[in-house]
């Protein structure tokens, strides 16, 4: 059935009529190998092909065909998104597909009036696009409803999956799910939806878990890869002229040769920021950077450079922070094609929002994944011409006695090893695995006890960790947590044996803030007059300035009980700190980076500065001999180690030296992400450690022995009220891992021959 008119025969009229409209020419073959899924079998099925490739209509088209024939007699399917603003995009867009169907679509989150909310409680039907956070509200306050609400229950779509899997809020999905389904009495069938999974298989197995369902994953056969793509280094006191442009890449899979074509244009002087605005002037744009604080600094930046040119600021920003209208006005302004508009974001433009046609992504500085890079190329580049970036670093420059780790450019480096990995390997991030989530197993357990009323600790015990997310938590560990729970008033035993909700748990799961496994803070609202800015993690004091959503606004009024701000716009710019947000960065990545060192290759979307900041970098790391040898003397009692290993790696090598610092006579222990450990070393030489640290790993080094006993690792939202020893377990188990030193530390670390 993959012939293009066999499918859209079996089409509901209305889709074929919505095709027909929109001048489609052809179906995607992902399109086609999806309707072959779900007509012809029972399985699961995970959609996984680039950006704009059609993954949603892939989903709905033959789901809607199917409900168009027989229409289920309560909500059909769930849509699950990690964003209120993609539930929103993708409402819009189903909405207009389904006008005059009779199919409804009902969307579901903090931000919708109850009024629409209350037309899919009286009568459930057609489509629901929820987040978890509002699945989980209604799991727990209406668990009589669940089985009249989705009694037909046929699909359950989770979009964006490679966000989800194997995070605590993507198995709290699966627990949904799996709650759902007890309560029904039948499984709903699953569909996941993502450009950039990195291990199919290990995704799907995932999304089917605690389903016997086969899932089925199309392959199709890819084709050329073809980008448009820069990368310019800057340091900060360079005031040479400069010039911006883009290389166009076309790579075939049979053809390994890049093919060039420049396309030049003159710019203003630099710094880097004068480059970011040449790049996207008179373009629809995005500007990506890696945390709030810098997307802050570089939207008021560009606007205040608008302002000396004297031309329009067509600046947006858009990030977690800010108001929801504020992030809508972005959304619909870049959606709009009118005018030229440029919008400064972090992850949360990085999902499957539709903004309409973009021109050119700017990423300042490297994204941590190729996960993360192939999502924000994937933004611009849709309706036929190729994705476009250009990415910008800048640098302070270096005086004469800089230290070797600094004399290294690791965001330039760490970009070129990610795009490199990706042309020669089509290599993305597999997805980890969550053994213990032990905060997430706290919040079930209230949120399952909340639902059914009093249980025995064995029938609680039966229900919970039957759930897929827990199936490798032993009941002993299980126990470990009642009994806390139970001794901090989290749950209480009834006289007959049971237990149900004790006081702290009431206090605790009578807030909205409850449903989201996510951290969230105690942010203070701002307001300007009747508009909502945004939140700040802090209250300056009246009079003091601060900068959010690109602009500068001065305290007028503090209600602190309310946690409001009253604020009124002021002048200038400067600078807001959050917490970057920065994730796990993968052993090959880091692995790669050494290669760009080593090798001798010339990238050809490097631009001029780039260029020679790279040869720079690399005529340093071979005379300094970092290549040869993983530790190398930085002059005296100073050394340097540069491993090449990922997060959880460096982290437990780290831990290795700390722990083992007096044996070695180690001290001043100092480190930068995941690149480099300096240290002194009062006694002995780089090569007799190195035999040490081989010899050790080789013989097993146990990893457990690395988590002090006083430890008490917390990082998840509810881990607070979890017992210390299951947090160092966990901690253990999750980002802590040894096999990779020790398979360098066998092979003699091979990697530096």
């Amino acid at each position: 059935m993959r012939n293009a008119e066999e499918v859209i025969e079996r089409f509901a009229p209305f889709i074929q009529e919505y095709i027909y409209s929109h001048g489609w020419d052809r179906l995607h073959e992902v399109q086609l190998l999806a309707a072959e899924t779900i007509f012809c079998t029972d399985n699961n099925l995970l959609i996984t092909s680039a950006t704009a490739s059609g993954k949603t209509e892939a989903a709905f088209f033959p789901i809607l065909s199917e409900f168009y024939s027989d229409p289920p007699t309560s909500v059909g399917a769930i849509y699950i998104a990690p964003l209120k603003s993609l539930i929103n995009d993708q409402f819009a867009r189903i909405d207009e597909l389904l006008d005059m169907t009779g199919i409804p679509v009902y969307h579901w989150h903090g931000d919708v009036a109850q009024s629409h909310k209350s037309k899919l409680l009286k009568s459930p039907s057609g489509i629901l696009q929820i987040t978890p956070e509002s699945l989980e509200s209604m799991l727990m306050n209406r668990p009589n409803d669940i089985p009249r609400l989705f009694g037909d229950l046929r699909y359950i779509i989770i979009d964006e999956i490679h966000t989800m899997t194997n995070t605590d809020r993507g198995n709290q999905v699966i627990c949904q799910i799996e709650r759902i389904s007890h309560s029904i009495g039948h499984r709903p069938r699953r569909i996941g939806l993502s450009a950039t999974v990195g291990d199919p298989e290990k995704a799907a197995r995932w999304l089917s878990g605690g389903d016997t369902r086969d899932c089925d994953i199309p392959r199709t056969s890819g084709g050329a890869l073809r980008w448009r793509l820069g990368l310019e280094h800057f340091y900060l006191a360079d005031e040479e002229t400069l010039h911006t442009g883009t290389h166009e890449i076309r790579k075939t899979p049979s053809q390994g040769d890049l093919e060039l074509s420049p396309e030049d244009t003159p710019t203003e002087i630099d710094p880097g920021y004068e480059y970011v605005y040449d790049c996207v002037k008179g373009r629809r744009a995005l500007v990506f950077s890696n945390s709030r604080e810098e997307t802050e600094y570089v939207c008021a930046t560009l606007r205040q450079i608008a302002e000396n040119r004297r031309e329009p600021d067509i600046f947006l920003i858009h990030h977690g922070n800010l108001s929801a209208s504020i992030r809508e006005e972005a959304e619909l302004l870049l959606k709009s094609e009118e005018d030229t508009m440029v919008a400064c974001a972090t992850v949360t433009m990085e999902l499957g929002i539709d903004i309409g046609r973009l021109e050119r992504i700017v990423q300042i500085g490297s994204p941590n994944s190729v996960s993360s890079f192939l999502q924000r190329l994937g933004r611009s580049g849709r309706r036929g011409d190729p994705p476009e970036m250009m990415m910008v670093f800048r640098e302070e420059p270096h005086v004469p006695n800089t230290p070797l780790p600094q004399l290294m450019p690791w965001e330039l480096l760490r970009a070129i090893a990610i795009i490199q990995l990706y042309i020669e390997e089509r290599f993305i991030e597999p997805p980890s695995t969550r053994k213990m989530p032990f905060s997430l197993l706290f919040q079930q357990t209230l949120s399952i006890l909340i639902s059914s009323g009093e249980l025995t600790p064995k029938r609680l015990a039966d229900r919970v960790l039957s759930l897929p997310p827990f199936r490798f938590v032993d009941r002993e560990d299980y126990r470990t947590l009642l009994v806390s729970m139970i001794k901090n008033d989290f749950l209480e035993y009834t006289d007959e044996g049971g237990l149900i909700i004790g006081i702290k748990g009431e206090r605790l799961t009578s807030g909205f803030k409850f449903y989201a496994v996510f951290k969230d803070s105690e942010d203070y609202t701002v307001r300007c007059e009747s508009d909502e800015i945004g939140t700040i993690s802090e209250a300056p004091p009246v009079g003091d300035r601060f900068a959010l959503a690109g602009r500068v606004w001065e305290v007028e009024e503090l209600d602190l009980p309310r946690k409001l701000i009253y604020v009124k716009s002021v002048g200038g710019k400067m600078e807001i700190s959050w917490p970057g947000e920065y994730g796990e960065i993968h052993t090959r990545i880091l692995e790669r980076m050494y290669r760009v060192l080593a090798e001798d290759t010339e990238y050809p979307y490097l631009k001029e500065g780039a260029a020679r900041r790279l040869e720079d970098a690399r005529r340093v790391a071979r005379n300094t001999g970092m290549l040869e040898r993983p530790i190398v003397s930085l002059g005296g009692l100073s050394y340097c180690m540069f491993p090449w290993l990922g997060t959880r790696s460096f982290r437990t090598l780290r831990r290795y030296l700390s722990k083992n610092a007096q044996k070695y006579k180690i001290s001043g222990i100092e480190f930068e992400g995941c690149c480099f450990i300096e240290f002194k070393m009062e006694r002995g030489d780089a090569a007799s450690l190195m035999d040490s640290i081989n010899r050790d790993f080789i013989n097993g080094v146990d990893k457990y022995s690395l988590v002090g006993d006083n430890e008490t690792p917390a990082f998840d939202k509810y881990d607070d009220y979890v017992p210390s020893e299951l947090l160092r377990r966990a901690y253990t188990e999750e980002r802590l891992r040894t096999d990779e030193i020790e398979a360098r530390a066998k092979n003699g670390w091979k990697l530096y021959v």
